[in-house]
């Protein structure tokens, strides 16, 4: 097993060397020297584009500069870690499939494509299934997409010099594919996947099942998904999906309108809004993701996660199932966008698949050449910053100030559980131990039911379902924890724990307030405080956090259903796709445990510990619990999965009810895969209802909910719920200002802070509200603390040009910390 002293590579470096900024910049003379020696040419443009990074530049001139140089920050860091041959591996595995994409193109699209033409409809004939099956013979059975590709290429090669005898095999093979493009049968094979036409008002594909309930919405049954519980639910696409996805794109930034990065403009310059009002920004990071295409293209994952870093460092906690600002301004805005997201996160796993990849990943997080602005981490400067809250805009604003040299000190309200001293070193009272290098980022891999709840990463760690992979989070975490610059501090609530004199006193020079979003909104709704009713906000984190969705847990989140969601955001849609997944996990909780009671202190004990209405209840769940456990034998002696679906409609469901209509509603404009997929877990949707009273049992518990319809004849409409959890949003975090009124100036509608910007004259620090450009301006009214040269600054959630998403949050600390 590598130690901190084992050496690299790399001669004269060991792995201690990686977490020391001299020798990191040591290192980084290193790579010049390399780079030059190797391409004198390529180093002379570059080695001017680093002196003067904030020169005018062409932009497809830098994007070239850019692609050139990043194979020579790959090949380095595979020299320097020893990974050549799994590297290797990865572009060698990337040339395979070229046959597969000149196939789709060459063959299937031009060839068997025009004979569906106007909605015809070909059959392939058993002759023609047997020529087919003739082509493969001998190949591999277990990849017969990619053995028809490749003798679909050589018939093509082929074609001109055995005219005669080719033809007729082309014409059998041509209709072979045609018959399956649009067969379900064979809906993962890529070189029949071709992108659909986009209708902005129709993305979502949904059924009305109730015509007694117009309003109401299902998705298409074959469709649905047999989800069990809290895995992952999406484990991304395979490798080849994401490289049809890369070979779809076009590479726009060869003519300087990759507009997933710099947005979709006009021909006057001005932001393009699509159909659903959404204005096409493009990347809050303005990530370079065409010149990461092209490299991964190229079968380099290391050199393409190289360009990702140099505007995303804290990349892990992007991608997949967490933002989709870039797919939005992709170039084609009437079919459907490349899936930059998936391609994101493929790259970063490839790269951390490799030995040591969690290695190379923290490397290139705090070490990077293409970032010529900071290619390498300062020493500490001897200023102290105090960020408040470890959410996205926290965790990222924190490691770009501790690139920069600031010692950070990073206190969060929720309790941070420590990382293991081997995997993070330990710093501070005197000691300085470096972490144990981790060669298989697999070993700390955990499935994300019994995954270790750390507290790290706020909203991503309580508000995020298991559609995204924590172990992202895990990973962001250990590669902040590690460095010496940083102390993380949970519990600590700012406000209470800690004041701003606080602060001052304790020795620090400035306070970053990155502590998310405030307190939910109270919808107007009679009765809206009374049992059974939660804000959907609190559901999460008493989900996410106490365990409860864990089988080993003891943690007392009860829900009962039919259960109903107000709402019509991401929040709305996770609170009802994790009641669906929490409620078999309650009921096997609680009939083993009542099994066991049983068993242990006899029936008239258990009995006795319960009221009549918990009783009642109890009743109610254990018979549930009786069907889902015959439903789970039925599938073992058959042989499939259980059916989970249908007990829970059964049951009552979870019911997603929006005031507007599904298309207007925030989730379906800004992230409309996230109602579909909701709709696929088996989320019933029902829109065009406001809530007007909680309509209770007599024991005070709700029943229902009473809605009035807000078009037609506004009739109401009733609704049975056990459970009612609100999404109606939330205010922006101001608590610190109610509670010391005074300290900070608010914004003309009382609700954020007012953003100013500062100037430093005569010693004195004066800051000045923002009238324009407030996505420049980070800065509150507050000045104070020793000689009144103490300011206060806030992103993500706190700020209003950057409120709203992860990605948003994020951008808001790479654009900010300086």
């Amino acid at each position: 097993m590598a130690v901190a002293s084992t050496p690299l590579g790399v001669s004269g470096y060991t792995f201690a060397d990686l977490h020391e900024p001299e020798r990191l910049a040591s290192l980084y003379e290193r790579f010049c020297e390399d780079a030059a020696a190797a391409d004198p040419a390529l180093w002379r443009e570059w080695d001017d584009y680093r002196q003067a990074p904030d020169a005018p530049w062409p932009p497809v001139a830098l994007s070239n500069l850019l692609i050139a140089m990043a194979p020579h920050v790959s090949r380095f860091l595979t020299r320097l870690f020893d990974v050549d041959a799994p590297a290797s591996a990865i572009a060698e595995a990337t040339r395979a499939q070229d046959d597969l994409f000149r196939f789709k193109v060459d063959f299937v699209r031009r060839r068997a494509l025009p004979l569906l033409k106007n909605g015809a409809h070909v059959a392939a004939t058993p002759e023609d299934d047997a020529i087919v099956e003739a082509l493969i013979a001998g190949a591999a059975a277990a990849d017969r997409e990619l053995a028809i590709a490749r003798a679909g290429c050589r018939l093509l090669e082929s074609e001109k010099v055995e005219l005669k005898t080719q033809n007729s095999t082309l014409e059998a093979l041509k209709r072979w594919c045609a018959a399956r493009v649009h067969d379900r049968a064979y809906r993962d094979w890529v070189v029949f996947r071709f992108p659909e036409t986009v209708e902005p008002f129709h993305l979502v594909d949904v059924q009305h099942p109730d015509p007694g309930l117009p309003e109401a919405l299902i998705g298409p049954d074959w469709r649905l998904r047999r989800r069990d519980g809290f895995t992952l639910t999406d484990g991304r696409m395979r490798p080849r999906e994401v490289l049809s996805e890369i070979h779809y794109c076009v590479l726009c930034h060869e003519r300087d309108k990759d507009s997933c990065s710099k947005g979709l403009h006009d021909k006057d310059g001005k932001v393009v809004v699509n159909p659903l009002g959404i204005a096409l920004d493009g990347c809050p990071l303005e990530e370079k993701i065409s010149e990461m295409h092209t490299l991964r293209k190229a079968g380099d994952a290391i050199g393409a996660l190289a360009l990702v870093i140099v505007d995303n460092p804290m990349c892990p906690g992007t991608g997949h199932r967490i933002c989709n600002d870039c797919m939005k301004a992709c170039v084609f805005q009437k079919q459907e966008p490349v899936n930059i997201p998936q391609i994101e996160t493929r790259v970063l796993t490839e790269v951390l698949q490799l030995p040591f990849g969690l290695e190379i990943y923290g490397l290139l997080a705090r070490w990077n050449p293409l970032d010529v602005r900071r290619p390498y981490p300062l020493p500490y400067n001897g200023r102290n910053v105090c960020v408040v809250g470890l959410g996205p805009a926290g965790y990222t604003l924190v490691h770009h100030l501790c690139r920069e040299g600031f010692g950070v000190v990073a206190v969060d309200g929720l309790k941070i559980e420590p990382l293991p001293v081997e995997l993070v070193g330990e710093h501070g009272s005197g000691k300085h131990t470096l972490p144990t290098p981790v060669k298989d980022f697999g070993t700390l891999y955990e499935e994300l039911d019994e995954r270790t709840l750390l507290g790290f990463g706020g909203v991503s760690e309580y508000g995020i379902t298991v559609r995204w992979d924590k172990n992202f989070l895990t990973l962001l975490y250990i590669t902040l924890a590690r460095n010496p610059l940083l102390r993380i501090h949970g519990g600590v609530r700012f406000g209470g724990t800690m004041t701003l004199e606080d602060a001052w006193s304790l020795g620090f020079d400035h306070v970053a307030l990155a502590a998310g979003a405030g307190r939910p909104t109270i919808i107007d709704m009679k009765n809206n405080l009374s049992r059974g009713i939660r804000k959907a906000s609190d559901f999460l984190m008493a989900l996410q956090l106490t365990g409860a969705y864990k089988k080993s847990s003891l943690a007392n989140l009860h829900v009962q259903l039919p259960a109903v969601v107000i709402g019509g955001g991401l929040t709305a849609i996770d609170t009802a796709t994790e009641l669906l997944a929490y409620y078999p996990v309650q009921l096997e909780k609680v009939s083993s445990r009542i099994h066991r009671l049983t068993q242990e202190k006899g029936a008239e004990a258990v009995r006795a510990m319960f009221d009549e209405e918990e009783w009642e209840q109890l009743q109610v769940q254990l018979q549930h619990a009786k069907e889902l456990e015959e439903e789970r034998d039925r599938a073992a002696r058959e042989g499939r999965d259980p059916r989970l679906q249908p007990l829970l409609d059964r049951w009552g469901g979870v019911t997603l009810v929006y005031r507007r209509s599904v298309l207007e509603s925030p989730a379906y404009r800004l992230n409309h895969e996230e109602v579909a997929k909701s709709l696929e877990e088996g989320v019933r949707y029902v829109e065009g209802l406001a809530p007007v009273e909680a309509v209770l049992d007599p024991r005070g518990h709700i029943k229902a909910v009473k809605f009035v319809r807000l078009a037609g004849d506004r009739s109401e409409v009733e609704l049975p719920a056990r459970t009612l959890c609100v999404a109606a949003g939330t205010s922006p975090n101001t608590m610190y200002e109610k509670e010391y009124e005074g300290t900070f100036a608010l914004d003309a509608k009382k609700q954020y802070f007012q953003v100013h910007t500062a100037d430093v004259s005569g010693g004195e620090v004066v800051v000045t509200p923002a009238t324009k450009n407030t996505e420049e301006a980070f800065l509150a009214s507050y000045v104070g603390g020793p000689g009144k040269r103490n300011t206060v600054s806030f992103y993500g959630d706190n700020h209003p040009y950057y409120a709203g998403s992860v990605v948003k949050a994020m951008a808001s600390a790479k654009h900010g910390f300086k």
